[in-house]
C-alpha cells in the first residue's frame, strides 16, 4: 500500500513507469507501417501477416488480468520490473527473427511482458497518488501517453524502417528497457494489496486467452475456408466453450482472476465497453489506412509515417486541452465528443478514392481523428478507475487494458476479414487491383464506423458522471 505521506519521488517515478508504458502502447502500432517490408523480408504469407499485430494484442490482453493480480499480491514494482525485462528480451528476439514463426512467437512473448507492465503502471499510479486532482494529473499523463503512443507508433515505424531497417522498430525498445530497469528501484516505491491469501487463477488466464486466440483465428481464416464451413463453425464453438469455462471458473474458484462483482460498478463497466469499442475502431483504422497508403497510393514506409504526423501531433497538442476540459465539463461529455469525432473520421474513410490526394482526402480527417483520440483515451482511463478500492487497483487497471487490447485484436481481425472478403468478390467481378483494394478498404471502414458509433452510444448510456468523485478529473500537471 502507499505510505501516508506523499512520495517525494512520485513525479520522477511517473516519468519512469510511463516510459515503459509508452513502449507497450507503441508496439501495438509501430509494426503497421513496416508490415509490407516484413512480409517481403521474412517471406510472410498474406493470411499470417496480421498475426504480427494480433499475437501481441492477444497475449497482451489475455494475460493482463493475471498480470494485475500477480502485481497486487507479489508487489507492483517487482512485477513491473519482471515485465520490463521480459518485454526487452522479446523485443531483441523480434528484431533478430529469421522467419515468420519466430517473429510471431516473439511478438506473443512481448505481449506477455506488456501484460505485466501495463496493469502495474496504473496500479502504481493509483497507490502512489492520492485519489483526487493529483492522482488524475498522473492518470491524465498516462492517458496522454496511451493516445500519443498509438499515434506516434506509425510515424516512428516509418522513420526506422526507412533509415535503419524494420528490425529497429523492435531494437529501439532495448536501451529504453535497460534504463528503466536500472532506475526503477531508485524511484519507484513497492506496494502490495492487503489480502489474506496469495492464490493465482492461472487456469482462468489460459482459458480466456485460448478462447480469444481461437476466436480471432476463426475470424481471420473464414474468408479462405468459408464462414459456413465445419472448420469455422467448430473453431467458433470451441472459443465459446472456453469462454463459458472461463466464466464458470471465475464464479467457482476461491481466488478468481476476475471478480465478476466488480461489474456492479456501472461506470467501470461502461468504461470497459467503451474502451473495447474505441480500441477496436482505432487499431483497425491504423491497420487499414497503412495498407491503403502503401498498396493503393504507393507511399513508402517513411511517407506513410510522415502522413500520420497530422494525427500524432494533434494528439500531443490536444491532450492538455482535453485534460482541462475534463476538469471543467466532466468525463462523460468529453468522452462522447471524442468518440463522435472518431466516428466522423471513420465514416469519411468509407469514401476514400483510388487516386486520392493527401491534403484534401486524408489530412483533415487525420486531424479530426487526433482530436478524437485525445478526447477519448484520457476520460475513459479515469472512468475505468473511479471508485475502485485500493486493493483492486491492479484488477481495474488490468481490466481496462484487457478491454482495449482484446477490442483492438478483434477489430483488426474483423476489418481485415471484411476487406479480404470484399476484395475477393470484386476480383471475381473483374475489377482491377487498385479499384478492388479501395472497395475492400471502403467496406472495412463502414464496419469501423459502426464500431465507433456504438462507442458513442455506450458512453452516453453507461457512463454516469456522478459515479466519478468531484475533483478527480484530470488536469494538466505543472
Amino acid at each position: 500500500m502507499a505510505a501516508n505521506a506523499p512520495d517525494p519521488r512520485r513525479w520522477k517515478a511517473l516519468a519512469l513507469i510511463c516510459s515503459a508504458f509508452f513502449m507497450t502502447v507503441l508496439d501495438v502500432a509501430i509494426v503497421n507501417v513496416a508490415l509490407p517490408t516484413i512480409k517481403t523480408s521474412l517471406h510472410f504469407s498474406q493470411p499470417n501477416l496480421q498475426w504480427v499485430i494480433t499475437a501481441y494484442s492477444l497475449t497482451f490482453g489475455g494475460f493482463l488480468l493475471l498480470g494485475g493480480r500477480i502485481g497486487d499480491l507479489l508487489g507492483r514494482r517487482r512485477i513491473f520490473m519482471i515485465g520490463t525485462g521480459l518485454f526487452t528480451l522479446a523485443s531483441l528476439t523480434c528484431g533478430l527473427s529469421q522467419n515468420e514463426g519466430m517473429l510471431i512467437v516473439a511478438r506473443g512473448v512481448q505481449g506477455l511482458g506488456a501484460a505485466l507492465i501495463s496493469p502495474a503502471v496504473l496500479a502504481i499510479i493509483s497507490t502512489t497518488f492520492e485519489e483526487g486532482a493529483e492522482r488524475n494529473k498522473a492518470l491524465g499523463v498516462s492517458g496522454a501517453v496511451a493516445g500519443s503512443g498509438a499515434a506516434f507508433g506509425v510515424l516512428l515505424g516509418g522513420v526506422l524502417t526507412k533509415y535503419l531497417g524494420w528490425e529497429w522498430i523492435f531494437f529501439v525498445n532495448v536501451p529504453v528497457g535497460a534504463i528503466v530497469l536500472l532506475l526503477t528501484t531508485r524511484f519507484v516505491r513497492e506496494s502490495h494489496a492487503d489480502v489474506e491469501h496469495r492464490r493465482y487463477d492461472a487456469a482462468g488466464a489460459v482459458t480466456i486467452t485460448a478462447s480469444l486466440i481461437i476466436l480471432v483465428y476463426a475470424i481471420s481464416r473464414a474468408p479462405f475456408v468459408g464462414w459456413a464451413s465445419a472448420r469455422t463453425i467448430g473453431l467458433l464453438a470451441v472459443s465459446v466453450v472456453l469462454g463459458a469455462a472461463f466464466i464458470w471458473l471465475e464464479t467457482n474458484v476461491k481466488a478468481p482472476l476476475l471478480r465478476l462483482g466488480i461489474f456492479r460498478l456501472r461506470t467501470l463497466t461502461g468504461a470497459n465497453i467503451v474502451g473495447f469499442l474505441l480500441a477496436g475502431s482505432l487499431f483497425a483504422m491504423f491497420f487499414l489506412l497503412t495498407f491503403y497508403l502503401q498498396q493503393v497510393q504507393h507511399y513508402s514506409a517513411l511517407q506513410t509515417g510522415v502522413a500520420f504526423l497530422a494525427t500524432a501531433g494533434t494528439v500531443v497538442v490536444v491532450a492538455g486541452i482535453a485534460q482541462a476540459l475534463v476538469t471543467r465539463v466532466g468525463v462523460k461529455p468529453i468522452l462522447a465528443t471524442g468518440l463522435l469525432l472518431l466516428t466522423i473520421s471513420q465514416f469519411r474513410y468509407t469514401h476514400l478514392p483510388v487516386h486520392g490526394h493527401y491534403v484534401s482526402d486524408l489530412m483533415p480527417w487525420f486531424f479530426i481523428a487526433g482530436i478524437g483520440l485525445a478526447f477519448s483515451f484520457i476520460p475513459v482511463t479515469i472512468a475505468a478507475l473511479a471508485g475502485v478500492a485500493t486493493h483492486e487497483a491492479g484488477l481495474a487497471s488490468g481490466l481496462i487494458n484487457t478491454s482495449q487490447q482484446v477490442g483492438g485484436a478483434i477489430g483488426v481481425a474483423v476489418a481485415s476479414t471484411v476487406y479480404t472478403s470484399h476484395l475477393k468478390t470484386l476480383f471475381k467481378a473483374g475489377d482491377q487491383q487498385p479499384l478492388a483494394q479501395t472497395g475492400g478498404f471502403q467496406w472495412a471502414f463502414y464496419v469501423t464506423t459502426v464500431i465507433a458509433a456504438v462507442g458513442v452510444i455506450a458512453a452516453l448510456l453507461l457512463i454516469r458522471q456522478r459515479d466519478i468523485p468531484e475533483g478527480t478529473e484530470a488536469v494538466v500537471p505543472a
